[in-house]
């Protein structure tokens, strides 16, 4: 040790009468690393210690600093987090909203299914009539877990127990996470099954206990989030028979040809759009069972947004034939020059108003992935 000590003495002394100042720092700094060494003493604390070597000391600063700062994202970072399509891309959702008589009123009831990688679960939310709160109730429905798809919860609606009971197990899916055949979902009040999902409806009245709603729950509108390449399906129900109807947009936007688009319900195309890049956007009434049914359409993102699979397409479909002029002030007149005849929630308080009511709307989002 007495050896070492003087061999870097003498170096130091060499080094300081011919070169500059900072090679006599490194030769400092080689000499506190060896005592360190020999005492086993942290060579971190003979950093500290040292005082002639504040460049070596500013290094190490700004490191922990980039460190630090390493945990949150730099602004362009943190702009693709929370850029809204990965977030979709990840989660696929389908949301429908009911009204539902519950507890003597007439409320919305939400109905959300999500879908990702790693986990499926439903939720199922009533609106409250003393504020705007929703009362929530949530399932998770992971696949490694067989009997989380069959089960029981309660909750309070305004002071009145609600229940919830569902069986899963041998639901069958098509790509989306709400699924399509046996399976129910039931919601209970009062000893009443006020909302009913799935075709396993023997089975749900049995396990329930619970004697069928005088009036059955209206589906206001469905909004369904779709990922795929060309193709988009969804289902729904425009009339009151309860028929679903398959819905599939098909579009060609890449090739050297001009870009088309598809609309085609239960297989029967019913809207052929060509030269889509100067008709993005438009509506057209087609007949569904000699329904009329009027579709609006908005695919700009998917020409021309700039950067591909950011954008979405919107379709909405929504039952009946479109209203006009006549028809608008045919409803001023009826209502004597006002431009609000009653309130606009009174369709949740009142079963007068039920029929008025039930008119349905399903938003599809289309997102196109590259």
């Amino acid at each position: 040790m007495q050896l070492s000590h003087l061999h870097n003495s003498v170096l130091l002394r060499r080094i300081s009468s011919t070169q500059p100042l900072v090679w006599l720092w490194m030769a400092q700094l080689f000499m506190n690393f060896q005592k360190a060494l020999i005492s086993r003493i942290n060579p971190v604390y003979v950093l500290k210690e040292t005082k002639n070597i504040v460049s070596m000391s500013y290094r190490i600063t700004s490191r922990t600093q980039s460190m630090s700062h390493s945990q949150q994202p730099p602004p362009l970072a943190q702009k693709l987090t929370d850029d809204p399509v990965m977030n979709k891309t990840a989660q696929s959702t389908v949301t429908c909203v009911y009204q539902t008589h519950i507890a003597g009123f007439w409320r919305n009831v939400t109905v959300l299914w999500c879908k990702n990688l790693m986990n499926q679960s439903l939720s199922i939310s009533v609106d409250s009539l003393e504020s705007d709160y929703h009362h929530c109730c949530k399932i998770d429905l992971k696949p490694w877990h067989f009997w989380s798809k069959k089960g029981y919860k309660t909750f309070e609606v305004d002071g009145n127990l609600v229940e919830v009971y569902w069986d899963l197990r041998t639901a069958k899916f098509s790509g989306s996470p709400e699924p399509c055949t046996d399976f129910y979902v039931a919601l209970v009040s009062d000893e009443e099954v006020v909302l009913l999902l799935g075709d396993y409806k023997k089975k749900a009245y049995k396990r329930t206990k619970s004697r069928p709603a005088l009036v059955e729950a209206i589906m206001s509108y469905k909004k369904e989030h779709v990922f795929g390449k060309k193709s988009f399906s969804t289902r729904a129900m425009f009339d009151q028979r309860r028929k679903e109807h398959d819905i599939v947009v098909e579009s060609s936007t890449s090739g050297p040809r001009d870009p088309e688009m598809w609309i085609s319900i239960d297989g029967i195309v019913l809207i052929h759009i060509r030269n889509l890049q100067w008709k993005f956007r438009g509506n057209q009434t087609v007949l569904v069972d000699k329904l009329p049914i009027q579709v609006y359409w908005d695919v700009y993102a998917w020409l021309f947004s700039t950067t591909p699979g950011t954008g979405h397409g919107l379709f909405i479909f929504k039952p009946g034939a479109p209203e006009t002029d006549s028809d608008i002030d045919r409803d001023e007149s009826s209502c004597g020059g006002e431009s609000k005849c009653s309130s606009s929630n009174s369709h949740y308080y009142s079963t007068q108003s039920h029929s008025e009511a039930s008119e349905f709307c399903l938003f599809l989002y289309a997102w196109k992935l590259e």
